[in-house]
């Protein structure tokens, strides 16, 4: 088994200010970031910094064409290190970024995983409470080219730094919130589950996860809308921990049947996950009802106040209450994509499907895409 060790450096900080004055922010550095973090919180500052907003590639999840044009406009520009400023998408681009050479396209990339390397020193400020990745080595990115979104992953991509400063989550809209708190509460899961978890990467996942639920049932419980943003220390917090268990134990079948989701139909990141979570479950509970997984109804049962055997019911409709779960079908998916996500899911998903709780076979993926249709 190998160790289990946490590759970035974690800082906190009250405000992007202090960060940004004991960094040295400077003009030999390049922040990646939307226009609006940028207005709100960079430009004030008066650093000199060079900038790349991720807007003017494009929207949604990074693509390889986005991302190739990222890398082409980068080559002119001289600088040392890569600030990224931003939630999933942000920081998936700075990762590719960092470990792109001269030449390098992202199909450069993903066939030359074993021999990446880092260029730029890579710092990263997470401005949601969902993704975790500042601290993982794994970037995901939509090969539109073929057809398939796919992770990349090498120990060249950690960030050197993470720094988490709350306020940065403050200006959020609730959608997000909800999305990527979900995707967060769903990166503990899976690593709590995963068969290549050990028992130091579950105490992150546990923990994670216990904050999530609770900190999801007090802002439910004050009427939810922003009620959240009292617990936004927490949520960042939490999601920082999931992003330490998952990015040992790995991410599992919810993940991987959601990213056709993502790829096809551009559903967020994070509800793509809540659509699969339950159906994945359950399928797990029907094939393997005694292991792990009844050590996770305990964690959520103790903290939901519930009895073990109705602790994922209960998960389930209180995430219900933090954004409203649909069928695939209310979001255009067809019947006839299933078989072919079942299909490409079990070709193209071993990276994740190997940290399955129990492995799972093309047709009982496939049953899974139709318990959630």
């Amino acid at each position: 088994m190998k160790g289990f060790s946490i590759k970035t450096e974690i800082e906190e900080y009250d405000t992007f200010a202090e960060f940004a004055n004991v960094a040295g922010l400077s003009a030999e550095d390049l922040v990646l970031c939307g226009e609006h973090t940028y207005d709100r919180y960079i430009a004030p500052l008066g650093t000199g910094v060079q900038t790349l907003f991720r807007e003017k590639y494009g929207t949604g999840e990074p693509t390889d064409a986005a991302v190739d044009a990222i890398i082409d406009a980068l080559r002119a520009k001289k600088f040392n290190r890569i600030i990224a400023v931003g939630g999933g998408t942000v920081i998936d681009i700075a990762k590719a970024v960092a470990v792109a050479g001269p030449e390098d396209k992202v199909d450069d990339l993903y066939d030359n995983v074993a021999s990446l390397k880092k260029y730029h020193p890579l710092i990263i400020v997470p401005t949601t409470c969902g993704t975790g990745s500042e601290v993982t080595n794994i970037s995901v990115i939509n090969r539109v080219s073929k057809g398939v979104k796919m992770g990349l992953a090498a120990d060249a991509m950690y960030a050197d730094k993470a720094i988490m400063i709350t306020n940065m989550l403050e200006s959020m809209p609730y959608k997000v919130f909800a999305t990527s708190s979900i995707d967060a509460m769903v990166h503990s899961v899976e690593s709590f589950l995963s068969p290549n978890g050990c028992s130091i990467s579950r105490i992150f996942s546990t923990e994670a996860l216990k904050t999530i639920i609770t900190c999801w049932s007090k802002a439910v419980a004050a009427g939810g809308g922003d009620a959240w943003k009292t617990y936004a220390a927490d949520f960042l917090k939490a999601s920082n921990w999931a992003g330490l268990g998952f990015g040992y134990a790995g991410c599992a079948a919810v993940h991987a049947c959601a990213y056709p989701l993502g790829s096809v139909y551009h559903i967020p990141h994070g509800q793509s996950n809540q659509l699969m979570f339950a159906s994945v479950m359950k399928k797990y509970k029907e094939l393997k009802p005694v292991g792990r997984i009844n050590d996770l109804e305990k964690v959520i049962g103790d903290t939901l106040q519930v009895k073990p055997e109705e602790a994922l019911e209960a998960l389930y409709s209180l995430m219900d209450k933090v954004l409203k779960c649909e069928p695939l079908k209310n979001f255009g998916v067809k019947e006839s994509d299933l078989p072919v996500f079942a299909h490409d899911v079990i070709g193209t998903q071993q990276r994740l499907l190997k940290n399955n709780y129990l492995p799972l076979t093309e047709e009982q993926v496939l049953d899974i895409y139709k318990a959630a249709f």
